[in-house]
């Protein structure tokens, strides 16, 4: 019986749909300092820049995370990353992936 509210209660989980942590409207807000790279829709100017407009939510929170901590080092974004907060990051992920 005990495997069986296991299973049960995983599969809800996995039915679940996803929300975003992040708040969009306040990661609008904080995005102002990546226009300048990523575009201020999140669509870049620049072949060196990769675009966020559309970009999944969990892919840019590991981005700007591993940026942060460390785990992915490139001398503009590390900076860049290293002053937000989890919240921050949440936040700007929602806003980009609503673009």
């Amino acid at each position: 019986m005990k495997k069986l509210m296991t299973a049960a209660a995983l599969m809800a989980l996995i039915g679940a749909p996803a929300f975003a942590a992040g708040d969009a409207e306040a990661g609008k807000a904080k995005s102002a300092v990546c226009a300048a790279c990523h575009g201020a829709e999140g669509i870049s100017a620049m072949d060196i820049y990769p675009n966020l407009a559309g970009q999944k939510a969990a892919y840019t929170v590991k981005q700007l995370k591993a940026f942060r901590d460390g785990e992915r080092n490139d001398p503009v974004m590390a900076p860049m990353a290293k002053p937000l907060s989890d919240q921050d990051i949440e936040d700007l992920a929602a806003y980009y992936a609503g673009l």
